[in-house]
Order: structure tokens, then sequence, then C-alpha cells
């Protein structure tokens, strides 16, 4: 679906440019049993020639598909690149999905081989793989009865040269994380990928040779492009994470010049700050000239942000008091906008030149209009070439060349675009009245206390909304009250078929393990409806404004 055939220089062209040009500078770093493994861009060039020749070797080649089924790593990072000079197409998958899922893929994208690599429940995803796939294991991660990626790349001379001669030729298929129904997978070339990162790099000039932390899934668009292309594109480095107890000493140790966090990780971060300094004492205390300086170091080097120069958001809506409350440590955090469709590439706000509330404007050679119903409408060369398999699902994704996002918003004089919520997300109560839930929803994690919220109630008699705490809310004294205050300030904000009639406490924070968010962090409305839906009657009929369930 690209609309020019202007040619932009490949994920391929960059990488091997860097690889001849500062062969002995450092490409990826990472933590394995607390050290560091370090791959200089000849070393891990190395690598990935000899991959992509014994790749070769088993008979692949071009357009065979290849998965990658692991958790950030360098590994990932070259096995994606071996696959490339192969020939082959990446199939990326998420690292903590079930064995169907895993299977269902696998058998969608015909992939023909796998690495298997960083993975907690291996023995469980290992179900889904079939017999007959050859499967690869990263070093430090690997598994029984699958072929050992050293020993494989002591058997194989290097490729030498660009292998990819064809910008248009199918570099991927990305499978979305599924929010609604079963996965889809995106097809993307080479030229649409050298297009977004170009015209990202173009839109943010200030970026330069960068440090880059990976710990979102690789297999995520948001991800790939920023991290992994950013990286690439610009000769920069990467760090990578251990695990989840690691993070913060991670994060810390490469105090990177460029990071991306979804809005759970920056809640997350704010809850962890006010734990160990309240609200009303940090107030105070930046309110002090001199000592509010070093208040502001303290935290951002306490953070792992000290250096960070560019601080990106995206994935969901983030509040803008959370932005506002980051800001006053001067981290300025710039809301992105793009989909899996469109290579993450559709609007962003730029250094000196944001708007919180809105995603800011569009890169350079992106159109956007809205549609009769407000729907975001983008068209680039950045745009998919279709889903794999669904030629019809394909046309109805596209109108007049411009790709159906599926997001309601609205844009300003200034070409400032905020997304108003999903035109699926949309229900009708009984009253016959839509309600879109996103707005209500950034309204609500506006308190302090509120983690997560989820509006419902279609076919209801009313909306209402369902809430988890964050961990500063265990025990503190009226919350009952200052919840039910809270939401009547929020209902005197909305339409009067808006307003919420109870608020629930729900115990269990919500997550992916449960189920309940995506690997991306969004929280997954289906199946909270479902895990929910059948005490919504009860609710309702409580007496109470405020209710927690136990």
């Amino acid at each position: 679906m690209q609309t020019t055939t202007r040619k932009y220089e490949t994920l391929i062209d960059k990488f091997c440019a860097f690889e001849a040009s500062q062969p002995d500078q450092l490409f990826l770093s990472e933590p394995v049993a607390g050290s560091y493994k370090n791959f200089t861009w000849a070393q891990a060039g190395q690598q990935v020639r000899k991959m992509a020749a014994a790749l070769n070797a088993m008979g692949l080649g071009k357009d065979d598909k290849v998965a990658i089924l692991s958790k950030n790593c360098a590994h990932w990072i070259m096995a994606d690149l071996a696959i490339s000079f192969a020939g082959c197409v990446s199939v990326p998958m998420y690292p903590n999905m079930t064995a169907d899922s895993i299977q269902q893929i696998l058998e969608h994208s015909e992939a023909k081989a796998i690495f298997f690599g960083k993975l907690d429940g291996a023995d469980q995803m290992r179900g889904g793989v079939p017999e007959h796939l050859i499967t690869i294991g990263f070093p430090f991660y690997l598994e029984k009865n699958t072929l050992n990626w050293d020993d494989l790349i002591k058997e194989h001379e290097p490729i030498q040269g660009n292998p990819v001669k064809d910008s248009m030729a199918l570099a991927t298929i990305i499978y979305t994380s599924g929010t609604t129904g079963q996965p889809k997978g995106v097809m993307h070339n080479f030229h649409a990928i050298g297009f977004a990162v170009d015209r990202f790099l173009n839109h943010i000039p200030q970026i330069k040779k960068e440090v880059f932390f990976s710990y979102l899934p690789l297999c995520h668009v948001a991800e790939k492009m920023l991290v992994k292309c950013g990286a690439i594109f610009t000769g920069s480095t990467i760090y990578f994470v251990e695990n989840l107890d690691s993070f913060n000493a991670n994060l810390v140790h490469t105090q990177p010049t460029v990071f991306l966090a979804v809005p759970r990780i920056w809640e997350k971060m704010q809850e962890g700050v006010l734990s160990k300094m309240p609200q009303k004492k940090l107030s105070t205390l930046l309110s002090i000239p001199i000592v509010s300086s070093l208040i502001k170091k303290a935290i951002k080097k306490k953070l792992g942000l000290s250096k960070a120069r560019f601080i990106f958001t995206g994935a969901s809506p983030i509040s803008v008091a959370l932005q506002e409350w980051f800001a006053k440590l001067d981290i300025i955090i710039l809301e992105a906008y793009g989909m899996t469709e469109n290579s993450a590439l559709s609007h962003a706000n730029r250094v000196g030149h944001h708007k919180f509330g809105t995603v800011g404007q569009t890169y350079e050679d992106v159109e956007v209009r809205l549609s009769a119903e407000n729907e975001v409408q983008v068209k680039s060369d950045a745009s998919m070439l279709g889903y794999y398999k669904e030629p019809q699902l394909t046309a109805e994704s596209f109108v007049d060349g411009f790709l159906k996002t599926g997001d309601e918003g609205s844009i300003d004089e200034n070409g400032y675009l905020t997304i108003t919520g999903r035109i699926k997300d949309q229900f009708k109560t009984s009253k016959g009245k839509y309600i879109m839930p996103a707005p209500i929803e950034t309204k609500l994690l506006e308190h302090p206390h509120i983690s997560q919220a989820c509006v419902v109630g279609s076919g209801m008699t009313s909306a209402f909304v369902l809430c988890t705490l964050a961990p500063t809310a265990e025990q503190p004294l009226g919350l009952d009250a200052e919840l039910s205050s809270f939401l009547d300030q929020v209902n005197d904000t909305l339409d009067h078929h808006e307003r919420l009639s109870k608020m629930v406490i729900c115990k269990e924070e919500w997550g992916i393990p449960n189920g309940l968010l995506t690997p991306t962090l969004k929280i997954k409305r289906k199946s909270i409806e479902s895990f929910y839906g059948n005490n919504y009657d009860l609710w309702l009929k409580e007496e109470k404004k405020v209710i927690f369930v136990s």
C-alpha cells in the first residue's frame, strides 16, 4: 500500500555501513547472571552472517518464514538480522504466549524454523512448537532438543556483502497483540521500515548516536522501530534488562539517552517515587529553589533517567496529570502515536514542540484526515502491504489509500492530534446513547490512588467503572469517602448520559498473567468484561457508590 517508490536506506544497508565504519564500537550489551555480555558491531556482524549461512545451509531462503520466540536479548536482535541476511521473513512472537497461541501463529505464518530463546515457562511454550520445525536455541538460554546457536556459527563461513537488494521485498510479519479477536499478521517490506525510521529521525533530528534500553517486547512495533531500528539507523548501543527483579538496577546501570515506556510503566515509576517520598513532602522540597534542583537530579538518577534526552510514551493514552507530574521533575514525556499497520509512524510530539494531552503532529510525508465519524485515517509509505492471507480484511482496512486506524480523534488548528477513544470501544447503555470509555478513564486515572480503570455498562441502566488501586492506597483512612467525592467531581465534567453510577474497586491487579492486559500493558476490555461480568447486576443494585470487592 506504499504511495511512492523513492528509495530509502534499509535496515540491512545501515547495519552493514556501521559494521564497516565502527567495527569496534559497542552495539549490544546484555546482563546474564549479573554480568554484562558485550558485542561490538563487528562481533555481532560475524554472528549474524554466520547464522544466515547456517539458515541457508538448512535449505531456508527467499520468503521462508522464520519465527523468534524470546524475551529481549542480544541474540534476538542478531537472529532478526540473520533472518533478513538469509533472505527469509522474520515472524517475531510475544514471549508470554500460551502454547495454543504459539501453535496458531506458527501454523498460520507457515514458519519453517524458530529461534527459541530467553523465556519463562519454556517447557510449556515448547508444546506449541510443531516437532517438524527447525528449532535453534540462543546461547545463555539453551533448551534441550534445540540446535545450538554457537555450534552452528562455528560450522559456517559468514555471508559476505549486503544480501538485501530489493527494498520492496517482504521483511517481516508482525502479529498484533490481539486486544480484540485473533491476532492478524501485518506484512511490512524493507521500504516501509526504512521510510518510517527516516521520517522519525527527520522529525527529531537531535537524535544521533544514542544509548537505548530494551525491555518492552521487541516483537511489538514500537520497540522494534524505536529501539532496534533506531539504534541500527544511528549506529547506537542497545542495553537489555535481565529480568523483572533487576529492571531498576539495569536501567540505573544503563542511564539511557532514549527511553520509551507505556503509560502503565510511568504510573509504576510514579508510585515508586511516592512510596519513598509522599506527595506533600515532595511538593514542599520542589518549592525550594536550591533543594529542588538536587531533588530532581537525585530522583532522575535513581529512576535511571539522568541522561535521558528523548523520553517517549505510546501504545495507550497517558493522562495529562501524569505528564505534568513528571514535568515538575524535568522529565518531559513525549507522547507518540502509531500502530502495527503503519510501522508506528503517524504522529509524535517533539522536544520543545510538545502539547500534553495530544499525540503531536504528523511526520513529514504522512497525510492524516478525519472521516465523517471522526475516525483517524493516515496515508504514507509506512503503511502495511496488508494482512497475511487476509485479502478481504486488507481491503476493508483502507479507503482511498488511507489506513483506517479505528481510533476516534480531533485535530486542533496547529495540527496536534488528540485521540478520544477506540470507535469499537463505544457502547450504549439501555438508554440508547453512546459512551466512549477512554476519555472518562483518563479523567479517573488522575486520582493518585487509582491505578487502573475500565468503564463498562453496555446494555445496562448506567455506565460504571471498574478500578484497581495503587499500592499507596492500601490502608488510607477515609478512602471510601474520598473516592466517592472524586467520582462526583468526574461526573460533574461529563454529559448526563455518561455519568458513572458506581466505582467498583477490584482486589486483584490486572496484568498479563491473569489475561487482563496485553503484552504492552493495555487493558483487554473483552477479557475484563468476561472476568467480572456476572457481578454487574449485583453491583448496580448496591446502595454504596464505591464498592470494594473482597
